[in-house]
């Protein structure tokens, strides 16, 4: 071996030794994915996500991460790029939302098949972890009444019922999971649309409360659900795609502390949970998300 071998081989040696003395190589994948490092947590622009958000931060400071929030950032076409630059490293996402962000033709609708077709668009930069049983999307709701006058569980049993009336925005007559999903996946066609512009607010509670409409499109974690008692029909056949609330995070920023935290919220987090934090916030005393959030946590044991 000559001399310059020797010597190079020896200083790689002692390199070695130092760096494992230190804990370790600090280009290594272990360090940039360190727990310790401050997470920038980030939320939409809406109450239900920076509730989440909110229990995402608590969860992760009270086991010792350091933890710094962007909430209220905007849409998706805003968060997503601030996520992929690292601006903010964690976000709360849906998962039906999320896979048509990335692939606009997709067309799974289980909560298993969005989760496997997540995976394969996700750019590489990005990780979605565990997701929750907790849903906020598009379902059908009828009032008690009308569920019990027609045997009414689920939104099949609506091709029993014969003629009735359906409130929806006006993009609902010709989405998939629309009118035309009515009709190919359950085979319902006696049913004559209303549209009505609010998202499911007010003016579309007020007409199915009025008998105006029997059928209405309200977001399933809509307060007016729990105030008014409303029944949502069941969706079998998965009609709507899956929205589960996912935590999105940062590829740099995951680690095995991380994963296990948010897995944990995950794992207790449901629609019920959903509907009760988002009545408690907008309701007559408007509990502040971060109060909402350390209180879930508390009754879930998770602080």
């Amino acid at each position: 071996m000559s001399i310059t071998k020797l010597t190079a081989g020896l200083a790689a040696a002692s390199l070695g030794l130092a760096l494992s003395a230190c804990g370790g190589d600090p280009t290594s994948d272990d360090s940039t994915k360190s727990a310790n490092d401050t997470i920038t947590v980030g939320s939409a622009a809406f109450p239900e996500n920076e509730i989440i958000a909110e229990i995402y931060a608590q969860a992760l400071e009270a086991q010792g991460v350091k933890v710094k929030k962007k909430l209220n950032i905007g849409a998706r076409e805003v968060y997503i790029p601030a996520l992929e630059k690292g601006e903010i490293d964690l976000i709360p996402e849906y998962t039906g939302n999320l896979l048509a962000y990335f692939d606009k033709d997709a067309t799974a609708t289980s909560s298993e098949q969005v989760d496997d077709a997540l995976e394969d668009v996700l750019p590489d930069t990005l990780e979605v972890l565990d997701p929750a049983p907790a849903e906020d999307k598009d379902s059908l709701n009828v009032t008690p009444e009308y569920a019990a006058k027609n045997n009414l569980k689920t939104i099949g049993d609506l091709k029993n019922v014969g003629s009735f009336k359906l409130g929806a925005n006006p993009e609902f007559k010709e989405r998939k999971y629309g009118i035309p999903g009515l009709k190919s996946v359950y085979g319902i066609t006696d049913v004559q649309f209303v549209p009505i512009s609010d998202g499911g607010g007010p003016k579309t509670l007020k007409s199915l409360l009025d008998d105006d409409i029997q059928v209405a499109d309200i977001y399933s974690t809509t307060p007016s659900i729990l105030a008014e008692k409303l029944v949502t029909l069941e969706d079998p056949k998965n009609l709507i795609a899956a929205q589960n609330v996912i935590p999105l995070i940062n590829d740099k920023k995951s680690s095995d502390k991380i994963e296990d935290i948010l897995d944990k919220v995950s794992a207790a987090l449901t629609t019920e949970d959903l509907l009760d934090l988002n009545s408690k916030n907008q309701g007559d005393d408007k509990t502040a998300p971060d109060v909402l959030a350390k209180q879930w946590l508390t009754d879930k044991g998770l602080i």
